[in-house]
């Protein structure tokens, strides 16, 4: 059931969620500093391509915490609204709520990244 998902996910709005995540992480490699952000912009960029049948474990440390404040004020907020109104837009609809959640999630993703894992289910 999870393929199903995916496929009308990318069809309803993934496909966009997940090349706001490839453009973040190839802007966050052009510098050297930038490329452990960039390595998970595209790590999310897979997840946020297909995210039926994955969960997402938050933690962390200190570290965790410097790198989420700087991501939230350099990307993460635009990334947040973003998916927060294509969320509100599809929960419009009862067929389009399970599609919004999922853009609720990568939302919450998209403002602290660092310390966080998937877990597929």
């Amino acid at each position: 059931m999870s393929v199903f998902g995916n496929i009308i996910w990318f069809i309803c709005g993934g496909f966009f969620s997940a090349l706001s995540w490839l453009l973040a992480g190839i802007l966050w490699s052009i510098t050297i500093i930038g490329l452990p952000v960039g390595k998970q912009c595209f790590k999310f960029a897979a997840l946020a391509a297909c995210p039926f049948g994955k969960e997402i474990v938050y933690g962390g440390g200190a570290g965790s915490l410097i790198l989420n404040i700087f991501w939230m004020i350099l990307t993460g907020i635009p990334m947040a609204l973003e998916s927060l109104v294509m969320g509100v837009l599809l929960c419009i609809t009862i067929i389009g709520i399970p599609f919004g959640l999922q853009h609720f999630k990568m939302a919450k993703l998209a403002l602290m990244p660092f310390g966080s894992q998937i877990i597929y289910t």
